[in-house]
């Protein structure tokens, strides 16, 4: 994270004797990461963090990718993606490389047991459902359309609230029967190449990593973790812990989350897609001014419902670009995709580095005039390619490569359908 922060209870300084109400003292737990010479945090627990037993390895965690010498658009379709798992074990790794990991999760049960990611960080985009995320920095609270940013070595539970019930939300879930309905759904980026997520740098200040001012968001945006912090029970606790391209199963003699405070730089924390203040131009502006978070080789980007262009003669939908060095992943939220044929919310598409890309036939002039877009959409860029797995192919709408086959028509020529002309601009930014 980039500025410091505490909760609970500590000692006025570090290192130093702080004891519990019975005279013992409590644990005290560095948290850092890169060697100890980045952000780091500094936890006391009731318990010593290091009294574990019951190790054993459950699961292979590795995906399997295919076609990796293949390289084509492609259309993924997420709509309907059967709820199975909880929240940890849920996860459907679609796409991914040596960098990054892009899953989505439809939850059907809740957590038994805590989790912690020993291999990378999580972000988790909730497109449906809200509940809370109990950590050992503290409980957030989630709900519909936020990012919640997990760093490595975090333990965490995640409970849903109770399924939706009304036939409204139901629809919006994809149509499930009651008996079928996963407590939400949410994508997640995880990190693979022991980087950080966290703000782009050029938001921030060299001197004091305050959020500038031509920053999209700001302190004020996030969410941080608040009470209940402290969990004081006896017994057996489960935590698993991903590591090594497996998951270990750990036992905990007393709760995992004890932590009675804490102070520092490093700890999870909530952004709600809304909050993002987009940044808009005279004329069409690039993809990065969208970004939200970066690791090492990936990036994250907000597409936001936002005022278009103000040139009198502005496109604004993109000019046909290709992706020399970036594949282009873009999550489907919310809004009106009638311009790129075939997408619905919960679609997914890739767009392979080498291959130019743009606006649909008939979707510029279809654009000339409007002044507003009210699409929303996650995008993932990535310096290297981004391979499928088996599931990806599952949900593959085979038809997608072949939508860009049409010309554009000059005004005295063919025009485009009623449906075009009247089509909201969508995919400003793709």
């Amino acid at each position: 994270m980039p500025y410091y922060t505490k909760l609970g209870n500590l000692p006025a300084k570090r290192h130093v004797q702080f004891r519990r109400p019975d005279g013992a003292l409590y644990s005290e737990e560095l948290f850092g990461t890169e060697g100890f010479v980045g952000p780091t945090s500094t936890l006391y627990h009731i318990h010593p963090p290091t009294q574990v037993s019951g190790w054993k390895t459950m699961y292979s965690t590795k995906p399997e990718y295919v076609e990796q010498d293949v390289m084509r658009m492609r259309h993924t379709k997420t709509q309907h993606v059967k709820p199975h798992g909880d929240p940890v074990t849920g996860r459907t790794v679609l796409f991914g490389n040596a960098d990054v990991e892009m899953a989505v999760c439809n939850p059907a049960e809740p957590m038994d047991y805590h989790f912690k990611n020993g291999q990378g960080d999580e972000c988790l985009f909730f497109h449906y459902g809200s509940g809370v995320c109990h950590t050992m920095f503290g409980t957030l609270t989630f709900g519909h359309k936020d990012y919640l940013i997990i760093p490595k070595g975090t333990i965490y539970t995640i409970r849903f609230d109770e399924r939706p019930d009304d036939g409204s939300d139901r629809e919006a879930f994809g149509g499930y029967p009651k008996s079928e309905m996963p407590y939400g759904k949410f994508v997640s980026f995880e990190t693979c190449n022991a980087s950080h997520i966290g703000p782009p740098p050029r938001y921030l200040s060299k001197q004091t990593s305050q959020f500038l001012e031509h920053a999209p968001y700001c302190e004020r945006d996030l969410k941080l973790p608040e009470a209940p912090l402290t969990f004081d029970e006896e017994g057996d606790f489960e935590v698993r812990i991903k590591a090594r391209d497996r998951v270990h199963s750990y036992v905990y003699p007393y709760h995992p989350l004890d932590v009675v405070g804490w102070d520092g730089c490093y700890y999870p924390y909530i952004f709600n897609i809304d909050d993002f203040a987009p940044i808009v131009g005279k004329l069409h502006m690039p993809p990065p001014i969208h970004q939200t978070f970066e690791a090492h080789n990936f990036v994250i980007c907000s597409f936001c419902p936002r005022m278009l262009d103000f040139h009198p003669e502005a496109i604004p939908v993109p000019y046909n670009h290709s992706n020399i060095d970036s594949d282009e992943i873009l999550y489907y939220v919310e809004g009106n995709y009638k311009a790129r044929r075939g997408i619905t919310s919960g679609s997914i598409s890739v767009h392979p580095q080498g291959i130019p890309h743009g606006p649909h036939p008939g979707t510029v002039e279809a654009s000339l005039g409007k002044t507003f877009t009210d699409e929303l959409a996650v995008m993932c860029d990535t310096f290297r390619p981004m391979f499928p797995t088996k599931a990806a192919l599952d949900m593959d709408d085979p038809q997608y490569p072949e939508s860009w086959r049409a010309d554009h028509h000059a005004p005295g020529e063919k025009r485009p359908s009623k449906q075009e002309q009247e089509a909201p601009v969508v995919n400003t930014w793709d």
